[in-house]
């Protein structure tokens, strides 16, 4: 078997039934696309509303960073459990239950009286956002081929970073103008206008939508994924990728608002434009991978090339610390983050490609949001004992190198092959 045909979805005779079914694949990513941008707008309102909910609250550093990385704690706990009932119910019913869940309790973090009840809050956000990923990435997995599945992955991919690029200067906007109060309740409730168009494409009878089938060629048990270096690459690789957009999700705006003395408007805009900039450049990537496959090249190589790439892109970013000039660290901050971009859509592939199944992803973004966890908490800390964001800054330069190792050494074809 070559390796494209390894990594390709065989056509499903539903979708070859219905001729619209081509057409509406490509509605539905988008519109995942946009699920995105939503469940990204309810994971960073906080961060928009920190400053006037910290001072109405009373928090200092060390508790806003916790208070911050409480999504992730039951986000990063409900990966490889919403992974395999991802598999077992399929996507339709899996993911409504998690928006109206993440939903109503974004909009309920009006009703948090300290630092409890704000945990409380962001953990039910996360537990409901937690079937988001797995349930996207079966769906394309399930509709596309490998030489598409890039650009899919890399417009799906674009909402994750559309999402901080849009949610934070609204949220901004609308704690700025409205107070962080209404903010919450008009971002979550209006989260459930989703639900419609999602409910009307993706059928009970759409592929996606059903049990996988127990066949060894469409799925790992987690005992396989666990034994395969492949997995344990894919692992350290991701968790680096995403502690960086963490750091940048979490404190870029404090950053630009602490060091460069920024208004909380300005400062959202910066940081929106970083995360817009990398939306772009991912789908770029996509774009350009799948190309390259189609054109004969080897999709593992392709995609690993262009991780990697991504990768030391980013890590430009812990030059800012060895230059005085203001114009010098917004520029590095805001390139580096785009420049993670050339990754974004490729190490998802990636796995796609080498571990069949949902649950092998389920386990990547168990590791993503363990750095969700980390990050936030861990800024925080060094903040409190320095004062400054030059440890932050120099510890995301450590990740993003032991990021380019994990995929360059662990990721490769034949391990995988025999966990598979």
């Amino acid at each position: 078997m070559s390796a494209r045909d390894a990594g390709a979805s065989r056509p499903n005779p539903l979708q070859a039934a219905d001729p619209g079914a081509a057409r509406r694949r490509w509605y539905v990513v988008a519109w995942l696309s946009f699920g995105m941008v939503i469940a990204y707008t309810d994971r960073v309102n906080l961060t928009a509303a920190m400053k006037p909910l910290a001072a109405a609250m009373q928090l200092d550093p060390e508790q806003q960073g916790k208070a911050l990385s409480a999504f992730f704690w039951t986000y990063t706990i409900g990966q490889i459990p919403a992974g395999m009932l991802v598999d077992r119910f399929g996507v339709r019913m899996l993911y409504t239950a998690g928006i109206v869940l993440w939903s109503l309790a974004s909009a309920g973090t009006v009703l948090a009286a300290g630092i409890g009840g704000l945990i409380a809050a962001r953990l039910l956000v996360g537990l409901g956002e937690s079937v988001v990923a797995s349930s996207s990435l079966r769906y394309i997995r399930v509709h596309f081929e490998e030489e598409r599945r890039g650009f899919a992955l890399g417009l799906y991919m674009t909402g994750t970073k559309v999402g901080p690029a849009v949610g934070l200067p609204l949220a901004g906007y609308l704690v700025a103008s409205y107070g962080w109060q209404t903010m919450f309740v008009v971002l979550g409730v209006g989260s459930l206008v989703w639900l419609g168009p999602w409910l009307g494409w993706v059928r009970r009878g759409d592929p996606a939508a059903q049990p996988a089938p127990p066949t060894r060629r469409d799925r790992v048990t987690l005992r396989e994924a666990l034994a395969s270096p492949i997995m344990w690459g894919t692992i350290v690789g991701t968790y680096c990728y995403m502690y960086f957009v963490y750091y940048c999700m979490t404190w870029m705006p404090q950053y630009f608002q602490k060091t460069h003395g920024m208004s909380i408007e300005k400062s959202n805009w910066f940081s929106g434009v970083s995360f817009g900039g990398m939306a772009a450049v991912a789908a770029l990537a996509g774009w350009l991978a799948d190309g390259l496959i189609a054109r004969g090249r080897d999709p593992v190589l392709v995609r690993k090339l262009f991780t990697i790439a991504g990768f030391l892109m980013a890590a430009t970013q812990t030059l800012s610390v060895f230059t005085t000039s203001e114009a010098w660290m917004v520029f590095l901050t805001v390139a580096s983050l785009c420049g993670l971009g050339l990754a974004t859509p490729n190490y998802w592939a990636l796995t796609q490609t080498l571990l069949p199944g949902t649950l092998p992803v389920a386990i990547q973004n168990t590791a993503a949001n363990v750095a969700g966890i980390v990050a936030p908490w861990l800024t925080g800390w060094m903040i409190k004992q320095t004062g400054n964001f030059k440890a932050p800054i120099l510890a995301v330069g450590f990740w993003l190198a032991l990021g380019v190792a994990a995929y360059a050494l662990l990721v490769r074809r034949r391990p995988a092959a025999r966990a598979a």
